[in-house]
């Protein structure tokens, strides 16, 4: 089969690899009809992540076939249609009852971390991939639903929601502030209005973004670029502050920019992967009573999520913005690597 390989920072390649195989009677072969390519795969391919070691299959998101099914799934079978969940989850050791997916101790990859497509086992960027734990792995996709919509729920959709708006603590009648309107952000500011909040002002460099905010329920804008940024924010709140902050970009400037918006008594919700240490002023943040939360997706809430794409009332299929083929893998690449003057949110990849 063909797969997008990863050959060392800066390196990458779409070639021949062996087919994946049944490796525990848990495991499912999906052959990937549809998938995208993530920010943190850039990352991988920076060399900021020394877990993926050379000759890794790259990938995590994406929606497929079942061809293959071991012996102990149950749940599953040969031609359904599914979503591949970013995180792993075995389904019955202590964090996984407890919802934490992200740290999973099935021994598959690694025990203790959920992502490992991609990261520690092959991943979703190939025609064929080997899905371990499959029963609570994969997802039905029902009729009506898209690989344009379904894409958007291996990764970005829970993470938006679960680490931005559900640890940010959203309530009916908040104003919710994300800073970074990329996929994820854009994801955030989506759900944000499941939990009932008022107002959402997304915050970016980019004007396009911002612009494209208002489509998925931004109510303000705010260049953050311009010297009065911070002055604009806290006007659209009576000068108190936000009552959540959401850090969906990854570096330590808009880290801090979420704690100099934030109210006292609110939350800071860090969700961008960060590649670089962060200063945190507690000297100035401790009176302040307020808090901050980070984390990995669960993917615990894809089956809801699910629900209201397929009850349309979640409109994932708006962050797909450009359509290749696997044949222009490269080309994906290059134009999801280049967000900014091609105005890409997600690349979708289909057969």
């Amino acid at each position: 089969m063909k797969a997008l390989v990863y050959g060392g920072p800066g390196l990458k390649s779409w070639t021949d690899v062996p087919d994946p195989t049944l490796q525990s009677p848990t495991d499912a072969i999906v052959r990937v009809d549809t998938t995208t390519i993530c920010g943190t795969d850039l990352h991988i391919l920076k060399g900021d992540v020394p877990a993926v070691t050379v000759g890794r299959i790259l990938g995590h998101e994406g929606v497929g076939t079942i061809t293959e099914v071991g012996s102990a799934v149950s749940n599953l079978k040969v031609g359904d249609r599914v979503i591949i969940s970013c995180i792993k989850s075995c389904g019955h050791c202590s964090n996984c009852s407890a919802g934490l997916y992200s740290h999973c101790l099935g021994d598959e990859g690694a025990s203790g971390i959920g992502w490992v497509f991609g990261h520690l086992i092959d991943g979703t960027q190939a025609e064929f991939v080997r899905v371990p734990y499959a029963d609570n792995s994969l997802h039905k996709l029902p009729e009506g639903v898209s690989d344009d919509q379904g894409v958007m729920l291996s990764d970005i959709l829970p993470t938006g929601f679960e680490i931005g708006v559900q640890y940010g603590r959203v309530k009916p009648g908040d104003v919710v502030a994300v800073i970074g309107a990329g996929p994820v952000g854009l994801a955030a500011i989506a759900t944000a209005g499941l939990y009932g909040a008022a107002a959402i002002i997304a915050i970016d460099l980019d004007e396009n973004r911002l612009e494209r905010a208002r489509d998925f329920g931004a109510t303000d804008t705010v260049v953050s670029g311009a010297k009065d940024w911070k002055e604009q924010v806290l006007a659209l709140t009576d000068g108190a502050g936000v009552d959540v902050a959401i850090e969906a970009v990854g570096i330590p400037q808009t880290f801090t920019m979420a704690t100099e918006i934030v109210r006292p008594g609110g939350n800071v919700a860090n969700v961008g992967v960060h590649g670089k240490p962060v200063d945190l002023h507690l000297e100035n943040l401790w009176i302040q009573n307020i808090n901050i939360s980070m984390g990995l997706v669960n993917a615990n809430t894809t089956k809801m999520l699910l629900k209201l794409v397929a009850s349309k009332k979640l409109a994932a299929e708006k962050l797909a913005t450009h359509h290749f083929s696997f044949d222009q893998f490269l080309e994906a690449y290059d134009t999801f690597g280049r967000a900014a003057e091609t105005k890409a949110l997600k690349v979708v990849i289909s057969r």
